[in-house]
């Protein structure tokens, strides 16, 4: 079986990050990535890359996914979610089963790709292996970081697109401009709310990340899977498959007065993900049988053989 992804042109070097003798790219305008890593100037569909405003049949359905999902995810609708889902009581399988599953999964927020998930997540996983071939965490991470989409299938509870994908936010205070279509928050109860429309909003300053709670969807789900199942995983990995949605904290900096100093260790490693997790959704051929033992191998070193989910 193979997977088709694009070659891209190259970007670039604003701020720097060391990271074991690595230059870690903080923008997209200049050279990075050693060379190794190019971007692309559009997306499968001849778009810029998260454009939420060109005029097209799928940009009108992605708007409409984040009118709904902006009016539904409320503070309590996620503390039920959390409750419910962390349970973990639906289904044991293995890592590699749950990413055959996502062959049956298609994101409708998604402006850039509307091929089956299975596809990207190769496709950033041999990226990052390409440029970063020590980090063996970080290629089973980008492997793993969309899992949470089989919420999606029946099995899982068939969950609606606006409860599962799109970008997510913290709950709790107030939305920030920066959130994509940030107009249809007018529509959810919580923007009304004291208790939760003011900048810090039931939290403080510094907090850390772990104690928000974020818009409910397949992030957390995946992050609470990890978590719960015991693995092995470094906390940057964690951080990265929790927070890999949340686009108005690592491309705008929103939110930033409510992370601690852990949190800002993280984010250098979620800046490093995040423009393979973007940028890798084109049409380079893979060879998924050629790839898959060391893909196994990295599960049997990181999880367990069966995981509850």
């Amino acid at each position: 079986m193979t997977i088709l992804i694009d070659q891209p042109s190259q970007f670039g070097i604003e701020v720097e990050v060391e990271v074991e003798d690595k230059k870690i790219p903080k923008n997209e305008t200049e050279v990075g990535f050693g060379g190794e890593f190019f971007v692309p100037h559009t997306n499968a569909f001849g778009h810029n890359f998260r454009d939420y405003d060109g005029e097209s049949e799928r940009q009108e359905g992605v708007e409409n996914f984040y009118r709904i999902n902006h009016t539904n995810q409320t503070y309590d609708f996620v503390k039920k979610m959390r409750k419910e889902y962390s349970r973990l009581n639906r289904v044991e399988m293995s890592i590699w089963e749950c990413c055959e599953l996502l062959n049956d999964v298609v994101d409708d927020s998604d402006p850039d790709l509307d091929e089956p998930q299975i596809e990207h997540l190769l496709q950033s996983a041999e990226a990052i292996r390409r440029d970063y071939p020590n980090e063996d965490w970080l290629h089973l991470t980008a492997l793993i970081h969309d899992l949470g989409k089989v919420l999606l299938l029946p099995s899982f509870g068939g969950l609606p697109q606006w409860a599962v994908v799109g970008d997510t936010f913290p709950v709790g205070c107030a939305f920030d401009e920066f959130i994509v279509h940030q107009k249809y928050f007018k529509e959810n109860p919580d923007y009304y709310n004291p208790s939760y429309n003011t900048k810090y909003g039931v939290y403080s300053k510094g907090c850390g990340l772990n104690n928000v709670m974020m818009s409910w969807g397949h992030d957390d789900y995946m992050y609470l899977v990890a978590k719960e199942n015991k693995t092995t995983l470094p906390n940057a990995g964690l951080f990265i498959i929790r927070y890999h949605s949340f686009y108005a904290l690592h491309r705008a900096g929103s939110y930033m007065y409510l992370m601690n100093e852990e949190d800002k260790e993280n984010l250098k490693w979620l800046h490093i993900f995040n423009k393979y997790d973007l940028y890798s959704k084109s049409k380079e051929r893979i060879d998924i049988e050629k790839v898959k033992p060391y893909y196994l191998s990295l599960i049997d070193k990181y999880f367990p053989a069966k995981l509850r989910w």
